[in-house]
């Protein structure tokens, strides 16, 4: 298998990162740059390894004093000035809309997750304390990116997140308060309640993260993976949500396999393995089909067998938790099969707006393989009802999780948590400077590919959606209880179906 493998390189300012992938994969790649010029989707420079960028989501209307602004991205003039990032980039904007449109609900969490600091404020002591458990530090000054590298993180989650970052600041320029954060990149989380609580506690230091619990205070921000995930294949969310849009429509729901479907590495967590004993075997039959990713082995092969868009074969798909939370939740949403969702323990930043019976089928942790069972079961004889939930689902993603919403959403939590802070951010004395030069131009391969394809090109042509006040507790507290109300009710189907097959033998 190491002959088929090919080693390259994801390098960016602070050291290099391994990745790998096929021969094929590199070859295809310039294939399709190539066929991207003809269509205009990518600037002809590109050909010639002097500017690229992908026009996104952005309208042509994005000016600056009646001139449409296009951001340059200039890796001769990058490489030319010593690797110096350019300080040519607009301070402002002038959108084509003056109002803007309320943002989705969920922004609402915005103000819960920043709540632990409404009255006290962020100082720079707090940040200072939650070094330890970050990775990164990354301050914006004037528009300007530094950031101070703790630690390695895992792959390349540093890399784009923190290129999502500076898209942000491409899509509105000037926008975004100059402010001072911490990121953790890994999957627990890192700020416990426990440790901040009681007469004598201090302020628990903020630290930006993908997920949470209710024992945590991480603060949520979307994960690098709209951004894209080379080593393992998946371009960034535009793209890859467009293919699975695509390939559910190449088998009808109802023509689909009867049965429900999860593929994944079950190795990251006790809950994946036991997940594997509902597997269908000669003394069951659970209704459940479920495959062991063996990555080193897709590699291998092209990702032939992990292709996203191929996955929507199934009339059922299983979401279940990794280690922590799993980004695997939006790609097995954005099927329109009905998802039967495993107890989770974490949340992302969206997923808590998500009801049990309108997005998804809530399946017991402790009771994986009767209740997949009764699920699959109640699904084939109520089809149009299972339709129904899977197509909810699946639309709940596609229109809340629009990377303008996730733009607006950084955009909205960044200034919400620029407000608290107590202090005018400086530089740290060990942080560089970052910007889309210095991370695209210094990359190869399918992470600087990931970066054409997720790069913003030109200014917003609107102003961001307006943040919505936040939820009240009691509205709060209605939700968590509605949520389980309905979950006790499916859990009580489950049993008295078990209680009267066990009558009948």
């Amino acid at each position: 298998m190491a002959e088929n493998v090919k080693q390259f390189l994801c390098v960016w300012p602070f050291g290099l990162k391994g990745l790998v992938s096929t021969a094929a994969t590199l070859v295809f790649f310039f294939f399709l740059v190539a066929c991207a010029a003809l269509l205009n989707w990518v600037d002809i420079p590109l050909i010639r390894g002097t500017a690229f960028g992908q026009a996104n989501f952005t309208s042509p209307s994005s000016y600056i004093h009646g001139e449409r602004i296009i951001y340059p991205l200039n890796c001769s003039d990058y490489v030319s000035s010593a690797q110096k990032c350019p300080d040519n980039y607009p301070s402002k904007f002038e959108p084509g809309e003056s109002t803007s449109e309320a943002c989705p609900d969920y922004f609402r969490w915005i103000h819960q997750d920043l709540k632990p600091w409404e009255t006290s404020g962020i100082t720079k002591e707090m940040i200072e304390r939650g070094i330890p458990g970050a990775d990164n530090r990354l301050v914006i000054i004037n528009g300007s990116v530094y950031l101070e590298k703790y630690r390695p993180s895992f792959q390349t989650r540093d890399l784009f997140t923190i290129w999502g970052i500076l898209q942000l600041l491409r899509l509105y320029p000037g926008k975004v308060p100059d402010l001072d954060l911490l990121l953790f990149t890994g999957d627990t989380t890192v700020v416990m309640k426990r440790d901040y609580e009681g007469p004598n506690a201090t302020s628990p230091p903020p630290v930006f993260h993908y997920c949470g619990d209710k024992g945590s205070l991480d603060i949520m921000l979307p994960d690098w993976t709209f951004w894209g995930w080379p080593e393992v294949n998946i371009r960034p969310w535009e793209q890859t949500l467009r293919a699975i849009k695509e390939g559910e429509e190449r088998i009808k729901w109802e023509e689909r396999e009867p049965y429900a479907y999860w593929r994944g590495n079950p190795n990251v967590a006790a809950d994946r393995v036991d997940l594997l004993k509902c597997n269908r075997s000669d003394e069951n039959e659970w209704n459940v089909r479920v495959y062991t990713q063996d990555w080193l082995k897709e590699i291998g092969q092209g990702f032939r067998n992990s292709r996203l868009e191929d996955q929507c074969t199934h009339r059922y798909k299983i979401y279940i938790e990794g280690g922590t939370w799993s980004v695997s939740e939006k790609y097995i949403f954005a099927c329109d099969s009905m998802t039967l969702m495993i107890k989770p323990v974490y949340y992302d930043f969206f997923s808590r707006s998500l009801m049990p019976m309108q997005h998804f089928w809530p399946i017991r942790n402790n009771n994986k393989c009767r209740d997949i069972k009764f699920a699959v079961e109640w699904g084939n004889n109520h089809t149009r009802e299972a339709q129904a939930i899977g197509t909810a689902g699946s639309k709940y993603i596609e229109e809340i999780l629009a990377m303008r919403n996730v733009y607006d959403y950084m955009f909205h939590l960044l200034n919400e948590y620029a407000k608290l802070l107590r202090f005018k951010p400086t530089v740290p004395p060990k942080a560089q400077r970052v910007c889309a030069e210095s991370m695209a131009c210094s990359n190869k391969d399918l992470c600087k590919e990931f970066m054409v394809q997720s790069m913003v090109k030109s200014p917003s042509d609107k102003l961001p959606c307006t943040l919505p006040p936040p939820y009240e507790p009691e509205v709060i507290r209605a939700s968590l209880e509605e949520k389980e109300k309905i979950t006790k009710q499916v859990e009580t189907w489950e049993t008295e179906n078990w209680e009267k097959l066990n009558k009948k033998q």
